[in-house]
C-alpha cells in the first residue's frame, strides 16, 4: 500500500505543500487542504489520492486562471469559457472563480469601468458599441449599464464630437470615391461603431457644408 513519506513545503510558491508518496510526488496541494484532508506522513495514501488529485488539480486551474487575469483583464465569463475549454469539471470551475471573486481578482463591474473607459477614451466607441462588446464578453447588462453611465459621466465623454473625429480620421481614405459613395461608405462606417444616427447625420451635414462632403 502506497504511503505519505514528506508533506514539503514548495520550493517556489508559498502557501503549497508537495505531497510524497513513497517518496515520489504525488502533486501539490494547498497548504490548507493538509489539515482538512487529513494528510499526514504514514497515511495510506490509497484512501486520500481523489482527494488530493482533486486539490491538485483546482490548483493548476487557479494558476491558468492567474496567467490569463496577468495577460489582460477578463469578465467572470470570458474567464469560465477559458478554464472549461481545458476540460475541468463544472463544479471545479466554479470553485476557482468563487475564489477569484474573493480575492478581488475578478469583478465585472471593474471590468466594465475598466473597459468602457478604453473604448470610449482611446478608440472613440459609442455607449451602445461599448454596450454591445460588454455583452459578447458575458457581462450583464445590469452591470454594464451603470458602469458605462458612470465612466461616461466622469470623462464627460462627447458622442458627437467622437463621431466628427471619426469621419475625419476616415475621410482621406475615401478620397477618391464619388461623393455619394463617400457619404455612404462613411454613414456605414460611423454606424458600425454604434453611433446614433442623428449625430451620424449631423456630422455628415457639417462636413458637407465645409465641402468636404456632397449631398449624393
Amino acid at each position: 500500500m502506497p504511503l505519505i513519506t514528506a508533506l514539503t513545503p514548495h520550493p517556489r510558491r508559498a502557501g503549497r505543500v508537495d505531497v510524497m508518496v513513497d517518496g515520489k510526488p504525488a502533486g501539490s496541494v494547498p497548504v490548507e487542504a493538509v489539515s482538512h484532508l487529513g494528510l499526514r506522513v504514514g497515511a495510506e495514501f490509497g484512501p486520500l489520492r481523489a482527494a488530493v488529485e482533486s486539490e491538485a488539480a483546482a490548483l493548476a486551474l487557479w494558476d491558468r486562471a492567474t496567467g490569463l487575469l496577468a495577460a489582460r483583464a477578463r469578465s467572470r465569463t470570458e474567464l469560465q469559457r477559458a478554464l472549461a475549454r481545458r476540460e475541468a469539471p463544472a463544479a471545479m470551475v466554479e470553485r476557482v472563480l468563487e475564489r477569484l471573486e474573493r480575492a478581488g481578482y475578478i469583478d465585472d463591474a471593474e471590468f466594465a469601468r475598466q473597459f468602457a473607459r478604453s473604448r470610449a477614451l482611446v478608440r472613440g466607441m459609442s455607449r451602445r458599441r461599448v454596450q454591445q462588446e460588454l455583452a459578447r464578453r458575458g457581462v450583464p447588462r445590469e452591470v454594464a449599464e451603470p458602469a458605462i453611465a458612470e465612466v461616461f459621466a466622469d470623462e464627460a465623454v462627447d458622442e458627437y464630437a467622437a463621431v466628427e473625429r471619426l469621419a475625419r480620421k476616415k475621410l482621406p481614405s475615401l478620397a477618391r470615391l464619388d461623393a455619394f459613395a463617400r457619404r455612404r461608405r462613411l454613414y456605414a462606417f460611423l454606424a458600425r461603431r454604434g453611433f446614433e444616427a442623428d449625430d451620424i447625420q449631423r456630422v455628415l451635414a457639417a462636413l458637407g457644408e465645409t465641402g468636404a462632403l456632397e449631398d449624393g
